[in-house]
């Protein structure tokens, strides 16, 4: 392990540094991270002593922060004032990353949703409290959706063998089996309590105790079962006392939440049946299901001022065995065993230095003989191993069964020397206890580990696939072949797999990756079009070399949903028509046509089909110009474009995109019959020039040389030499390629740690953050809409949003009124084209 970057306060207050305070922090499958440092300003505490502070009773005016960042953009943090009145003591992502929820320590609970979509405004839109009484464990309801990774078919080429859905039933459902949203809270003094989000968006609560006998529950955790029950682990935190195990069954009866429980068996700690460590470890601290969807197995942590102790344990089922006085009984035909469900203990470890925190995994690996040898085979250790953070600041990863160590961290403190801070040994001595992690969470494919320490910082953390085993580049690069497939097929974000990937690996992850991607049936790799275009981008951002291929997947997403959007707008003229649409059928043709004449190709078509009214055309006009511009400029450059370093290089032999573009043309020649307004604007030398005609006739010869994928031809010379003349007929745009990228995942792939302040963006010391796209782009030129394609001038007015991704930019605002251009919008409102999340920047002119 290792770590990427550091992030801190840029004013360390003087209450962070007391022990007692409790952090928590998420990490979502977008990449999102929320997390708690309970900061206050120094002026808070008038000169109070810490350990006072902790114990007076608490102003209830007293606000509690919750801290949302990026991965990619760490400083760029949000602080919601979140309004709790106490210690916030969980917080919980939804399934899609774009909920979130808070509970604190006087019962509320409250759930967090993005404004606008964008990452960096967020607001409460429901809340529900079980008053005075502090929540200890909180999760959504699960949605029914479970994915199976099969290690042992990572050579297959097949997604589907590879990534398997797994039969699982949802925590309750809607009319229809739709999966009803909500969650679900235990509390300190045996409560449980659910919380349903009815589709009319209001909020159906219930409360039940666990038990009949209520008693204190200090630690709980809640898992799912695949028959859609829900299982409940709760501990009052005291070793020496039983880890109570109960079954919630949620339903809704006559519009009324109803909450069924039922005890399950359960169990001892060993080390409390030990005489050598009875008394040793008195209280249980961590108290985990090893996954939410397997309530089988689960983790227990003992601790005491000076150690702890960690066991895995297991429920079975066992036969039970019959009395002597019934053995000699002549036995009924078909009678089986009566069996009983016992926890048994599969692992424990010895001594530990007192732990912290603990993270699992979230990588959804089966556990089992079989699949631990397949992993020692094949050496693939994401998700096999669970973190364990201690006081002195180390972390130690251990095998998630038999608890063996499999990688260790020796403490922040020798990293931040790197990053420029004070010895440790000098900041140990100077006042407050030592640096430790007290909030720990795994990233989604567990290739990175989040942690914010006792004085409020937050560390990112790289952990290898191959947990500190040599491994040649093959089995390496098969290992982040296999996680980014495992991202293109669930939609989790791939960042924390880019931060292994590097320079040098980025050509052949991209071949790899293409070549499994074209042994897929059609129907996904249809699903899947867009998504592998933007993995391949953002790998290619991580590589001087292959930045000019990141501009052509850029250009490539925006081409396809400009094709999407205009062909959409076609409608058949007779409702009786057959099963092809306009745009299908404009695509046959097309395909089928190769004549270099754009009038005789636009005869074969009906033209009633492109019929469409003036105010729409002319609302699209400055997609029109960009798909003409891109034309353009991908001609005029194809003499220059022998070397890949060139932006469009990736075009030249792309068969499938360069006749997209052709259908386009003919496309867009149509409309300018009905609409002249709405063609694209070219400076021509020649006042009779066509410059459809003849960009139509360069671009038709460049597809007929590519569009035979498996046997591509060079251009000939004829249509270079006339590519050449091109500059001289009419004036080539500069287009504006790539969207700056200013994330630190291109800044440390040198494994050189960062140091970072919140609020305070990053750049490396002497080194121009636009260098990488400086030769696309003119220094000062105007800001652009990428995906309106306008132009914002210099210093643009308006708010605007940018991707977390791509650092794609576009206005927060829609200057647009017409439905064509409201259609085109929709289709990134919640996302950039490349699927990343939106954040808000500010406008430009102060």
């Amino acid at each position: 392990m290792e770590i990427a970057y550091v992030c801190e306060w840029e004013k360390r207050p003087k209450s962070n540094h007391c022990p007692s305070i409790p952090l928590v922090c998420a990490w979502s499958c977008r990449n999102l991270i929320a997390f708690t440092t309970d900061l206050k300003n120094e002026e808070d505490d008038k000169g109070l002593d810490n350990a006072f502070i902790t114990n007076i009773i608490r102003p209830v005016d007293l606000s509690h922060m919750i801290h949302i960042i990026d991965t990619d953009h760490p400083w760029d943090v949000y602080s919601i004032n979140s309004g709790h009145t106490e210690v916030i003591s969980c917080l919980e992502w939804d399934q899609s990353g774009s909920k979130l929820l808070s509970a604190d320590g006087d019962g509320h609970i409250k759930c967090w949703g993005m404004t606008e979509h964008l990452v960096n405004s967020w607001e409460c839109t429901q809340s529900s409290s079980v008053d005075g009484d502090p929540i200890v464990s909180l999760s959504w309801l699960h949605n029914g959706v479970k994915l199976a990774l099969h290690v042992e078919k990572s050579g297959s080429t097949n997604f589907g063998e590879k990534f398997s859905r797994v039969k699982f039933s949802p925590s309750l459902t809607l009319f229809g089996g739709k999966p009803m949203e909500g969650w679900l809270a235990v509390t300190v003094s045996g409560l449980v309590t659910v919380s349903l989000l009815k589709p009319n968006g209001t909020l159906l609560t219930a409360s039940e105790s666990l038990c009949r006998l209520r008693g204190r529950v200090a630690l709980a955790d809640i898992a799912f079962t695949g028959g859609g029950n829900i299982v409940v682990a709760a501990t009052d935190g005291s070793s020496s006392s039983p880890v109570q195990f109960y079954k919630v069954c949620v339903s809704v009866v006559n519009e009324k939440c109803r909450i069924d429980t039922e005890l399950l068996p359960s169990l001892f700690m060993r080390c409390t049946t030990d005489p050598v460590r009875r008394d040793k470890y008195p209280a249980v601290t961590h108290l985990k299901f090893l996954t939410r969807e397997n309530s089988e197995q689960v983790l227990l942590c003992a601790s005491s001022q000076m150690g702890s102790i960690v066991e895995c344990w297991s429920l079975r089922k066992e036969g039970l065995p019959v009395n002597n006085i019934f053995q000699h009984r002549s036995p009924v035909v078909g009678e089986k065993q009566p069996m009983i469900l016992k926890w048994r203990i599969l692992s424990a470890t010895n001594d530990l230095d007192r732990v912290s925190a603990v993270a699992l995994p979230k990588l959804p690996i089966s556990i089992s003989n079989t699949d631990l040898k397949v992993a020692s085979d094949t050496k693939f250790f994401p998700g096999l191993g669970l973190a364990l953070a201690f006081h002195d600041g180390s972390i130690q990863i251990l095998h998630r069964l038999s608890l063996h160590t499999m990688g260790v961290f020796y403490g922040s403190s020798g990293s931040s020397q790197r990053v420029g801070e004070e010895p440790a040994i000098k900041r140990q001595r100077t006042g407050g206890p030592m640096l430790h992690f007290k909030a720990l969470q795994f990233s989604w494919t567990s290739l990175a580990l989040v942690g914010v320490d006792n004085h409020g910082k937050l560390h990112m953390l790289r952990v290898s696939p191959s947990m500190g085993q040599m491994l040649d580049m093959n089995t390496l690069l098969r290992h982040l072949l296999f996680l980014l497939e495992y991202c293109m097929v669930t939609g989790y974000d791939w960042w924390d797999v880019l931060l292994h990937a590097q320079p040098g690996m980025v050509h052949n992850l991209l071949e790899k990756l293409h070549e499994e991607y074209m042994r897929q049936n059609q129907a996904l790799q249809q699903v899947l079009s867009t998504r592998i275009v933007a993995v391949k981008a953002s790998l290619c951002k991580l590589s001087t070399a292959t930045a000019a291929r990141a501009c052509d997947f850029h250009a490539k997403l925006l081409l396809i949903a400009i094709s999407s959007t205009l062909k959409s707008l076609l409608r058949p003229h007779v409702l009786n028509t057959p099963d092809k649409s306009p745009g299908d059928r404009l695509s046959e043709i097309c395909a089928k046509n190769t004549d270099i004449d754009i009038d005789k190709v636009m005869i074969n078509l009906k033209t009633e089909e492109f019929v469409l009214d003036g105010p729409p055309l002319q609302s699209l006009q400055q997609l029109i110009q960009w798909v003409g511009d891109f034309v353009l400029y991908l001609l005029a450059n194809l003499p220059n474009q022998g070397s890949i370093v060139r932006p469009g290089f990736g075009f030249l032999r792309d068969g499938a995109s360069l006749g997209m573009l052709r259908e386009m043309l003919v496309m867009i020649r149509i409309w300018g019959l009905l609409k002249p307004g709405c063609l694209p604007i070219y400076t021509a030398t020649s006042d009779n020039q066509d410059s459809m005609f003849l960009l139509f006739r360069l671009l038709t010869k460049l597809w007929l040389c590519s569009r035979d994928e498996s046997h591509p031809q060079d251009p000939d010379e004829t249509l270079i030499d006339e590519c050449c003349l091109l500059p001289s007929q009419l004036l080539v745009p500069s287009m504006d390629w790539l969207p700056i990228n200013d994330g630190v995942i291109t800044k440390i792939q040198s494994k050189h740690p960062l140091r970072l302040q919140f609020g305070k963006p990053y750049t490396l010391p002497g080194v121009n953050p636009t260098a990488q796209v400086e030769v696309f782009r003119i220094p000062a030129s105007q800001r652009m809409d990428h995906l309106r394609c306008l132009h914002l001038g210099i210093s643009p007015t308006e708010d605007s949003k940018a991707c977390t991704r791509c650092g794609c930019v576009t206005m927060l605002r829609s200057p647009n009124k017409t439905n064509a251009m409201r259609q085109w919008e929709q289709r990134w409102i919640k996302n950039c084209l490349c699927g990343g999340l939106w954040r808000r920047i500010p406008s430009t002119l102060t």
